[in-house]
């Protein structure tokens, strides 16, 4: 009998996290709900147990290094192996604003989490996803972290000027970039996901359901032989 495959979903007990945790349990994937609050973990796993799904909850607060190494000793005591890491943890800080107003503070914290807690996540997993035959890094970005759309006067997202969430999703895009040329020998696929314009916590509004935004950090979980990619429900997204 094949194995499951092992998932973690950082940030994975609300919003786009907890659908795709719920999307990748159907997949019958054994799915590890990475919490920075132990509690809100476990109600994931409690409302995922009632609609048939089992998962479970590690600790995993992206700014605190060593809960990040304690949850990657866990899932090796538990599983010995780890195929998919959904790098989807990240926060909106509303003292966010442009260059010339924003709060230095807000946007220390927002880097912090965003981009150097998910390097952080990575760099700890990455002994694990070796160990998998075929393993899968899926970053969660924004096409508001694309530099090409950020100077194109024609976007929508020309306007979106948040200096510090805009550029922790570049940051992390240039993650992707470089962690898949560094492990292109090795099977490890990496990619930049941006699941669109999903109602969610973080944002307040939007057009998709966090159900609707999981599919495509799903697919990209789940197969694909593609790697160093940047895209979104529509396609191709410009770096």
């Amino acid at each position: 009998m094949e194995r499951k495959r092992i998932a973690l979903v950082t940030g994975g007990n609300k919003g786009i996290g907890l659908a795709i945790a719920r999307q990748l349990a159907q997949a019958d994937v054994a799915v590890i709900i990475g919490a920075r609050d132990p509690g809100r973990g476990q109600a994931a796993v409690e409302q995922l147990a009632s609609e048939g799904l089992d998962t479970q909850s590690v600790h995993l607060d992206l700014d605190d290094q060593a809960s990040i190494v304690a949850a990657a000793e866990k899932i090796k005591a538990a599983h010995g192996t780890l195929d998919i890491l959904i790098n989807n943890a990240g926060i909106f800080d509303f003292g966010d604003a442009k260059p010339s107003t924003a709060s230095i503070d807000a946007v220390r914290r927002v880097m912090e989490i965003n981009f150097i807690g998910a390097l952080a996540v990575s760099q700890a997993m990455l002994p694990l996803l070796r160990t998998a035959p075929a393993a899968r890094i899926v970053n969660i970005s924004s096409s508001m972290g694309s530099l090409t759309l950020n100077g194109d006067p024609t976007s929508t997202y020309y306007a979106q000027q948040y200096i510090g969430y805009n550029a922790s999703k570049a940051a992390l895009n240039m993650l992707t970039i470089q962690l898949s040329e560094e492990l292109r020998e090795t099977g490890i696929m990496v990619n930049s996901v941006s699941p669109g314009f999903v109602k969610t916590d973080l944002t307040g509004y939007g057009v998709m359901t966090p159900e609707e935004g999981a599919r495509l950090p799903v697919q990209y979980a789940l197969g694909g032989d593609h790697s160093g990619r940047f895209v979104e429900p529509d396609g191709e997204t410009p770096w």
